[in-house]
This record gives C-alpha cells, sequence and structure tokens, in this order.
C-alpha cells in the first residue's frame, strides 16, 4: 500500500507550506485505484498495476480481500467501542441505467469488495443522484463526512460512480484525564502560536516512545477486542519546531518507513502533552495522481470496457476523496471516504520528554498487518478545515 501513502506524503508537502492541517486514507485510496484496475485492460490496466506496485488485478483481488477478512470485520462484530475499535468499511456502485455493470466486474464488486451496486438515471436524475451518495456516505461514517461529492459534479454523461467509506472509532488502552488537560502555546511554522488544549498523562507514567536523529515516536495503542486485532496511533514529533519538512522527507525517502517496526521501549516520560485536535481535509486527486505519473486513466483510451457495458470511449474524470479526524482524552475517532467518477468520451534528550507543541505527523495503523488507515499532520490544531 506504499504507493497510496506516497499521495499522501506527496499532498502532505504541499499542504504543509499553506499551513493547513492534513488527513488521507491510504487504505479507502488503495481500494479505489485497485477497483478501477479490476475494471481496466491493455496499458491503462499496466499503468495501475505498476503504480500500485502489483502484477495483476487477481493479485489486487486477493489482497482486498485478505484485509476485508482480517481487519475489516463487520462493525456488529464490536458493537461496544469497550470491546474494542469500531471499524466499518463499506463500497458502492452507481451505474447508469443505459449501460449496466459487466457480469465479471459486478461478481468481483459483491464477492472481494462486498458492495451493493443500483443503477441509477444520470441523464435525467443527476442532482438527485449525488445527494443519494452524500446520504450514503453520510450514514456509513456515522455523520462525519457529509458532502464528498459537490454539487453538480454529476451530469448526463456521467456513466458510474464508485464509492467508498471508511470509519473508526477507537479509545485509548489508557485514557487521558481530562482533568489535568491544560490551555498551552502550540508553534506555528509562521512563528505565530496559538493557545490550544493539550492532554497529559500522569508523571512519569511509562509510553511507547523512541528518539531517533530528527524526530521522536510516541505509540498510544487503542483497546482491544476479543479479535485478533490491535490498533495504534504513532505520533510522529520533529525535535526542531519547523522540522516537519525534513520528517516529510524521511518519509518520501523511505516508502517502508510506514511499515518499519520501530524501536520503541516503555518509558517514564518525564514531561509529556499533546494537542486535541479536530479538523477534517477533502480534495479532489486527479492532478495530484497525473503528476505521480498515473495518467493513462484520464484519457480516452476506451480501456474500461472490463467495468460497464457501454461504448469504448470512456475515461475516468475525478476522483474525490475526503478524511476527518478527532483526537480527545477519549479516543479517536475518523472516517473517509473516496469516490471516483467515470465520463463518456467527449536526537535524544535526557530525562525523555514528549511535548507535541509544534507541527508533527500521525499515522493509524493495524499492527499485525501493517494496514495504514490513516496518516495526517497537525499544523495548527484549532483549524478544523
Amino acid at each position: 500500500m506504499s504507493s497510496c501513502s506516497e499521495i499522501a506524503i506527496h499532498i502532505l508537502s504541499k499542504e504543509v507550506e499553506k499551513g493547513s492541517n492534513f488527513v488521507f486514507s491510504p487504505l479507502s485510496f488503495q481500494f479505489t485505484l485497485s477497483l478501477i484496475a479490476v475494471g481496466s485492460k491493455g496499458s491503462t490496466l499496466q499503468q495501475l498495476l505498476s503504480f500500485l506496485g502489483s502484477t495483476s488485478t487477481e493479485e489486487l483481488s486477493y489482497v482486498a480481500l485478505q484485509i476485508a477478512n482480517s481487519v475489516l470485520l463487520p462493525a456488529n462484530e464490536c458493537p461496544d467501542i469497550t470491546m474494542g475499535p469500531i471499524m466499518s468499511f463499506l463500497n458502492g456502485a452507481w451505474v447508469d441505467q443505459r449501460f449496466g455493470l459487466k457480469p465479471s466486474f459486478e461478481e468481483v464488486l459483491k464477492t472481494v469488495y462486498h458492495a451493493t451496486a443500483k443503477d441509477v438515471d444520470f441523464a435525467n436524475k443527476a442532482d438527485q443522484v449525488i445527494d443519494e451518495v452524500n446520504s450514503w456516505v453520510e450514514s456509513a461514517t456515522k455523520g462525519l463526512i457529509k458532502t464528498l461529492l459537490p454539487q453538480e459534479c454529476l451530469d448526463s454523461n456521467t456513466s458510474l460512480v464508485l464509492a467508498n467509506a471508511l470509519y473508526f472509532k477507537g479509545a485509548w488502552d489508557r485514557k487521558f484525564d481530562e482533568s489535568r488537560t491544560q490551555q498551552k502555546d502550540f508553534y506555528q511554522l509562521d512563528g505565530q502560536t496559538v493557545h490550544v488544549p493539550f492532554m497529559t498523562s500522569k508523571p512519569y507514567e511509562k509510553h511507547l516512545y523512541g528518539s531517533f536523529n530528527s524526530y521522536k515516536i510516541l505509540r498510544l495503542p487503542y483497546q482491544n477486542g476479543q479479535d485478533n486485532r490491535n490498533f495504534s496511533m504513532y505520533f510522529f514529533l520533529p525535535n526542531a519546531k519547523d522540522g516537519i519538512h525534513h520528517l516529510i522527507q524521511e518519509f518520501k525517502s523511505n516508502p517502508e518507513f510506514y511499515n518499519t517496526q520501530f524501536d520503541l521501549q516503555e518509558e517514564e516520560l518525564y514531561e509529556f502533552w499533546i494537542p486535541r485536535f479536530k479538523f477534517a481535509y477533502k480534495l479532489e486527486a486527479s492532478n495530484t495522481l497525473k503528476e505521480l505519473g498515473l495518467t493513462l486513466p484520464f484519457r480516452k483510451t476506451g480501456e474500461f470496457t472490463e467495468m460497464v457495458n457501454f461504448p469504448e470511449s470512456v475515461e475516468l474524470s475525478k476522483i474525490y476523496h475526503e478524511s476527518c479526524v478527532e483526537v480527545n482524552e477519549h479516543g479517536t475517532e475518523a472516517a473517509a471516504s473516496t469516490a471516483p467518477q467515470f465520463r463518456l468520451c467527449c536526537g535524544r534528550m535526557d530525562p525523555p520528554k514528549f511535548v507535541a507543541d509544534h507541527p508533527f505527523m500521525f499515522v493509524i495503523k493495524e499492527e499485525r498487518s501493517s494496514v495504514v488507515f490513516f496518516i495526517g499532520a497537525v499544523l495548527n490544531p484549532l483549524l478544523v478545515s
């Protein structure tokens, strides 16, 4: 899944220059591109496979099925957050009634991606479909994402919309005491400071911590359920107040950075502060993908005929993605959704401390599978989007 994590870092490097917070789901995006590849052929398929680091659509489907069966357990298997993180992941397809899905593609949709498919009338009811997709995403993300698709983004030339929705809610293995939360300064990249609520633990409480050349890492585990899944949130804090630029380069230079088993030890932290934050980030990702070399799906190559029964003049038009995250004393709630639209062609300190009072990055992942669910960065905890 490194290619989609690389997308996240590519976008993040731009957002840092704007001073914007950022959160992105590599998993949501990976499933979207994998499904697009399943419906492709020829040079478009080969470019998608190369981009995703895979050799075949069968391999993509196998990986997707493994993740779905081992990590994305149905939400009703964890009805109570105290029994482990609540995790749900839904896929959907809205296809124009003039065409219909290819039987082989519909089979993969249902058996591998557990997706529901629906015939709709883009020619006469495009706005209604937008509302329907947005309502589906809002319901699937427990109200966190309300308007994934912008108004008037679909029209009579739209042939197919795919969408997925990821929802995560986890309680910290050791919750923070709200009475200990204090207002403190957070230093932004422009030299300005903002006063924000910081969470802390009891003095000298042990945490999974590691100090490296230019950054520190803190791992906060979530409560586990009765299954084998093991979720954690990692905080990557640069030593320098403006060190996030260098940290991003660390991620860029090593695509396997996300899967690294860092040498973290249980250590008593002399000082420990993490800000509360809550924000959302949305983008239309087609230009980003083109910049990274994935260009053929956006051309009129006529190579999406494995997906829908329509004339070969079809292209991938837009890919909309939105993610949101909230971190507080109790735990984390996060969601993400991705929707592609197809159109007819036309250094260590002693004693150790972890004070996240300047821009930092974070990752939410499942430990056993190393699946990365969210990547983000906090530039200003007060910004909500």
